[in-house]
């Protein structure tokens, strides 16, 4: 087991992607917080994961929330040692009829969220004096601009940017902040991300879907559990040496 005897504290992580994380450390010998802003979904992921899973209250745009998490992973586990920043939402619009009202929203959680608790984690770590990893999730959005995705491929750009610059920063520390980059990731979130791009683009229902699957040099969307084999790398001992990095895990739709 890569993380036995570890303890992570995963954003978002209820569901979907960030859920698949947390499965995936659970079988390497992690304990792992459920950290979502839904607490009653957050108690039922930990719940069905059983084991050394436990739910936390995280709101990752109210920096009180944040500082109570992390504290309440040290009460629980007596540490924390790896920080998955995974909470993160979606929108997209042509640019002339982008709203501040979405620009603030997902700044607040993708770029604001993934900082916030980074410092807070990065604080926790450096009090206990051992070192950690932390993993930001950007996205194949971070590396090039899409016409309909304006807001959204800023915030991972950031993400991208961020991982970077706290990565310097803290290897001081013997803290290796790194990121992954995603590509098309089939799951739920995906019903909204196609019903925005048929309004925009006119196109029916799943076509969207269907032509980016389609467009994967691998032959298919990714899946969450593409995603854990790097999520528990990064996180353990072989990413000694590895800092500031961001990977790309997306079937080879981008190569860096």
């Amino acid at each position: 087991m890569r993380l036995r005897g570890k303890s992570a504290l995963i954003t978002g992580s209820a569901r979907g992607i960030g859920r698949a994380f947390a499965e995936a450390y659970m079988r390497e010998g992690a304990t792992v917080a459920i950290g979502d802003i839904n607490l009653e979904a957050a108690e039922k992921t930990a719940s069905e994961i059983g084991g050394n899973a436990y739910a936390v209250t995280l709101d990752v745009t109210d920096l009180s929330s944040i500082d109570a998490a992390v504290k309440a992973v040290e009460a629980r586990a007596g540490s924390l040692d790896i920080l998955i920043n995974n909470a993160a939402l979606f929108d997209l619009a042509p640019i002339v009829e982008i709203t501040k009202t979405s620009y603030d929203k997902l700044f607040s959680v993708n770029v604001a969220g993934t900082l916030f608790t980074l410092q807070a984690a990065a604080r926790s770590m450096i009090a206990r004096g051992k070192g950690g990893k932390i993993i930001n999730m950007a996205s194949q959005a971070g590396r090039r601009g899409e016409a309909l995705v304006a807001v959204y491929c800023a915030t991972k750009a950031a993400v991208i940017s961020l991982t970077q610059s706290a990565g310097l920063d803290l290897i001081k520390h013997g803290i290796n902040v790194n990121a992954i980059a995603p590509g098309v990731v089939d799951g739920e979130h995906w019903d909204h991300v196609d019903a925005l791009f048929a309004k925009f683009e006119n196109r029916p229902r799943g076509e969207k879907k269907r032509l980016v699957g389609e467009a994967v040099p691998y032959g298919r969307m990714g899946t969450a559990q593409d995603l854990t084999g790097m999520a528990v790398f990064l996180a353990s001992d072989e990413a000694e040496y590895i800092v500031a990095q961001t990977y790309n895990v997306d079937g080879g739709q981008w190569m860096s």
